[in-house]
C-alpha cells in the first residue's frame, strides 16, 4: 500500500501542481525551513464567497515538501476559509500516507504552515499548532 502513496508523492514532486506566482493576488507567503533549506511560496486568489479560486506555489526542497504543496493545492481549491481552517496536521500526514521521519514532518508541514499563516497569522498557526498537539 505505502507503494502506491511512495509514486503519489513522486509524481507530485516531479510534475508539481500549480507551479508559479500569481500577480496579482490576495495572498503572498514564503516561508523555508532552516533545518533542511526547504523554501515554499504561497500566492493565493479568494473570489468574493471568500474561496481559494486560484492558488499558485513555487518552492525548492525534498520530494516530500514539494509533494506536500502540490498535494495541498489540488485540497483546497474550491473550498471556504472556514474550511481551511479546519485542516489540520493530521490530514496531511494521512495525504502523504506514508510513515514520517521525525526529520520529515517539518518538510510535509511547511506548505500547510505557509498556506495558515499567510490567511491568518502566526498567532492563529501556533494557537491550531497547539491543539494539534494535544490531540
Amino acid at each position: 500500500m505505502y507503494e502506491m502513496y511512495r509514486e503519489n508523492i513522486l509524481d507530485h514532486a516531479q510534475h508539481p501542481r500549480f507551479p508559479g506566482v500569481l500577480d496579482p493576488c490576495d495572498v503572498d507567503y514564503e516561508e523555508s525551513n532552516p533545518l533542511c533549506g526547504d523554501r515554499l511560496r504561497l500566492t493565493l486568489r479568494l473570489g468574493p464567497d471568500h474561496r481559494i479560486t486560484e492558488l499558485a506555489w513555487d518552492g525548492e526542497g525534498c520530494a516530500i515538501s514539494q509533494a506536500s504543496a502540490s498535494m495541498l493545492g489540488e485540497m483546497v481549491i474550491g473550498k471556504t476559509l472556514d474550511e481551511i481552517r479546519k485542516i489540520t496536521k493530521q490530514d496531511i500526514f494521512d495525504m502523504i500516507g506514508v510513515p514520517l521521519t521525525i526529520n520529515r514532518v517539518k518538510c510535509a508541514l511547511l506548505s500547510l504552515r505557509v498556506l495558515m499563516i499567510g490567511l491568518y497569522g502566526l498567532e492563529e498557526w501556533r494557537q491550531l499548532h497547539e491543539q494539534d498537539e494535544d490531540e
